[in-house]
């Protein structure tokens, strides 16, 4: 977007347009209230107030930017259909918001999206194009077909009714809860973060919001701290859905107008959250999603009152199981050590007996001659995976294997 068109934007009345967005919404969206969560607030000392758009149509917020997008095209743009780019989120709510507003879409999707994107796609109406291995290439053949059939092009974030759409999200939860204090948001292309913001500070001039992303992918941070909108060379970060390498030119100047701060968090962050909103609040939450409560704690206070937007849910069952285990490993809650052990009778029934003793329920047990350091020391190596109460719970197990006599090595 060029500098004349982000400055347009810039003087709008973006409380009145968010309004607009949400009276085009009315009787579209699924109710997502605001949920006081018990354990978060008890957990970090503040009170934790969750909005569950994981529960909204399509799992994600996304829906809301694309049927306000949708609710501006003129006649003939809708009569000439939609076009997106797009492997999660962003397909199924443009999509819908389409079939909803009787208008062709076709999405264009990269080859590794899983099948059953794919066809959760299709199921919603949409003309599924599979071009390219990554979204950057999917996101080109969009642009391609759009300037060869006349489609208009839904952009996911660097688009001012797709940001105002979002921004609902902003009006339903300070609705319900006025006296709030601080919004955290995750940030992505900055989309959700830019209507979040300037919807809630247009709203109420005091409260705080948050903008948040993982150390291996502070493509916003970065980019506000230069003064311009940059790019990252390299992503890492498990959270795919924030995982952007430039920010959109009016989602930048929006954050940074309306932002209070950014904060990062670590992969450790992310997968503990993932497990304690799965494991406490009953949610099955996104990587992405979950930004929000893993941040809760370094933005936490007493009588603090955070809202956290868990943006959406859509996550495979294999991320999943991977995630938990993970998270089980960050929290205490899975430890594997080696120990060298004698090679001769009762030495593994001794190891047992002590794990029995201090309550650590073995998972996984490998007992390998052939893994010994030295293989003429007579000694064996003997791998345990076990399940813990925390890593006070884990020190205690060490020690007492220590005290023993048995030189432990911590695998993880």
């Amino acid at each position: 977007m060029d500098k004349q068109q982000v400055e347009e934007y810039l003087k709008r009345d973006h409380l009145a347009d968010v309004e607009q967005a949400a009276a085009n919404l009315q009787g579209v969206l699924l109710p997502t209230p605001l949920r006081y969560s018990n354990f978060f607030s008890k957990e970090y000392n503040c009170d934790v107030y969750i909005k569950p758009e994981n529960l909204q149509l399509t799992g994600s917020f996304k829906i809301r930017g694309a049927y306000n997008k949708i609710s501006h095209l003129s006649p003939e743009e809708s009569a000439r259909g939609i076009i997106a780019a797009s492997a999660g989120n962003h397909a199924q709510g443009c999509a819908l918001s389409a079939r909803q507003k009787g208008v062709k879409a076709t999405i264009v999707m990269p080859n590794v999206t899983p099948l059953l994107k794919v066809e959760a796609t299709k199921n919603l109406g949409a003309d599924v194009v599979i071009s390219g291995d990554v979204f950057d290439e999917a996101y080109e053949k969009a642009v391609q077909l759009a300037e060869e059939h006349g489609y208009t092009f839904i952009h996911p974030f660097e688009d001012y009714e797709v940001i105002c759409g979002q921004g609902t999200i902003a009006l339903e939860a300070l609705a319900e809860l006025p006296e709030a204090d601080e919004i955290l948001v995750p940030i992505g292309g900055g989309g959700l973060a830019a209507g979040i913001a300037m919807a809630a500070k247009e709203k109420n001039p005091k409260i705080k919001v948050i903008g948040l992303e993982p150390v291996g992918a502070m493509s916003m941070k970065r980019s506000i701290e230069q003064g311009r909108p940059g790019t990252l060379e390299t992503l890492k970060t498990c959270a795919e859905g924030v995982a952007v390498r430039r920010p959109g030119d009016l989602t930048y100047s929006l954050c940074a107008r309306y932002l209070d701060d950014i904060v990062t968090v670590t992969e450790k962050d992310i997968m503990e959250a993932f497990l304690l909103t799965l494991e406490k609040e009953k949610l099955v939450v996104e990587t992405a999603g979950v930004i929000p409560l893993a941040a809760v704690k370094k933005r936490a206070q007493p009588g603090k009152k955070i809202i956290c937007p868990l943006s959406g849910g859509n996550i495979d069952m294999v991320t999943i199981s991977s995630i938990i285990n993970q998270g089980m490993i960050s929290r205490g809650r899975i430890m594997c050590f080696s120990v060298e052990l004698p090679d001769k009778p009762w030495q593994l029934a001794k190891v047992a007996q002590l794990l029995a003793e201090h309550n650590a329920n073995v998972i996984e047990l490998e007992h390998d001659q052939f893994k010994a350091i030295d293989r003429y020391s007579n000694k064996v190596v003997l791998e345990v995976t076990v399940e813990t109460n925390g890593h006070l719970h884990i020190q205690e197990v060490l020690e007492a294997l220590q005290d023993e006599g048995f030189a432990v090595k911590r695998i993880y």
